[in-house]
């Protein structure tokens, strides 16, 4: 079987999952998530003319005054439906309607108000309009203010808010099951005795996953077992995403493809050109989709980065699921590249991405290093410090802390 490139791997599993439905959620309950629908203003914002500063009120025709004091507009009041007359100003603070007839605002600073008169002292505004927020200068009613898939951070609620919104039409995160295979492995913090190991995988896609917005409906370690396997499979229930890590390639003890099989599911593709993780597995069980990763904590890493935290997101309603690389310069020399595209653990500063030593795809200490990875496509030839490279780092790929 042919190695399937990384994007069209991607293209595909997309392919294979619709966007979970949408449902109506607070504001403060919407964040981190996905629109489902286009974002419309429910109102001008702002409502009328607003003064931007503290000042008076007055017609620009009547600077430089003096002016007539005709009373005062704070913020949260309603103006006058008199116009001000020729020759009067309005005290007015920041974020109060302009009165009528009012056009432009004269700075505290730049006037003396003694007895119900107000002198320019200062400069002036110099332009008609100076200080004012026209109505609608932000958003007017019925503007399209976000496309659906937008992710909702403190400034969207914030927008929505302001639009008039209570509450937004959003997907929830998908519900995943974790099962980690491997005679040998113990739960963290477990005793460890020779042959044994810490599960390392499990919590590390647990972080992943809800650092995107998705739920653990259940995490847990399986044996190197066929029927125990199979079973664990066969109780997903209501999962939307069952990701396993360890038995996706061709041993005797990679049982992750029969027993999916045995299950009743169905495979869509394996084996990834790509290093490390060429053992990528995506496939259907019911309405599931099941991701099956290596075992190796870095190669489990780097595809659960390209492939399950997209999954996530593409369920949720993002988008643009997918991160994109930004160019770097190279700190250091970097080999050719073989018929697999290289994702080489870096760190990356003030756009130079400089490889680690250590790229074995089992040595997490160099990958908690790192943050960023350089993309070295198939077939590359060999490149030079300070020659540009494309990379991904750890916030586009959703791993920062």
């Amino acid at each position: 079987m042919s190695l399937l490139p990384v994007e069209e791997a991607q293209a595909r599993l997309f392919a294979l999952a619709t966007p979970l439905p949408a449902r109506p959620m607070p504001l403060g309950e919407a964040i981190g998530r996905y629109l489902a629908e286009p974002l419309l203003a429910g109102r001008d914002q702002p409502w009328t003319d607003l003064s931007a500063m503290d000042g008076y009120a007055v017609r620009y025709a009547d600077i430089p005054g003096p002016w007539t004091l005709a009373g005062e507009m704070a913020a949260g009041a309603v103006p006058p439906a008199q116009a001000i007359a020729p020759g009067t100003a309005m005290r007015i603070f920041t974020g109060a309607p302009m009165p009528a007839g009012a056009d432009t605002v004269v700075l505290q600073e730049d006037v003396e108000a003694r007895v119900g008169t107000v002198r320019m002292t200062g400069d002036g505004p110099g332009e008609l309009g100076r200080h004012v927020r026209p109505r609608a200068s932000d958003f007017a009613l019925g503007d399209l203010l976000l496309p659906a898939g937008t992710c909702l951070g403190p400034p969207q609620i914030a927008l929505a808010a302001l639009a008039g919104h209570a509450e937004l039409p959003v997907r929830p995160g998908p519900r995943v099951i974790i099962l980690s295979t491997g005679d040998e492995l113990v739960p963290p913090g477990a005793p460890c005795p020779p042959g044994k190991l810490p599960a390392s995988n499990g919590i590390m896609l647990r972080a992943m996953i809800e650092g995107a917005g998705g739920t653990i409906l259940d995490e847990r370690l399986t044996p190197d077992d066929l029927p125990a396997l199979t079973d664990a499979l066969r109780a997903a229930g209501e999962a939307d995403i069952i990701v396993t890590s360890g038995g996706a390639s061709v041993g005797d003890h990679d049982l992750v493809r029969p027993a999916l099989e045995a299950a009743g599911g169905s495979i869509d593709f394996w084996r990834i050109a790509m290093r490390p993780g060429k053992p990528l597995i995506v496939g259907r069980l019911d309405r599931a989709i099941v991701i099956g990763l290596p075992g190796n904590p870095v190669s489990a890493l780097v595809t659960g980065a390209l492939f399950l935290l997209p999954l996530v997101r593409h369920l949720a309603g993002a988008s643009d699921a997918v991160p994109r690389p930004q160019a770097a310069r190279l700190g250091a020399d970097m080999a050719g590249v073989g018929n697999r595209t290289d994702f080489i653990r870096a760190t990356l500063k003030d756009g130079i991405a400089t490889p680690l030593g250590y790229q074995d795809s089992a040595a997490m200490r160099a990958a908690a290093q790192a943050n960023a990875l350089i993309i070295r496509p198939a077939g590359a030839a060999p490149a030079q410090a300070g020659d540009t490279a494309l990379t991904l780092d750890w916030a586009t790929l959703g791993l920062a802390g």
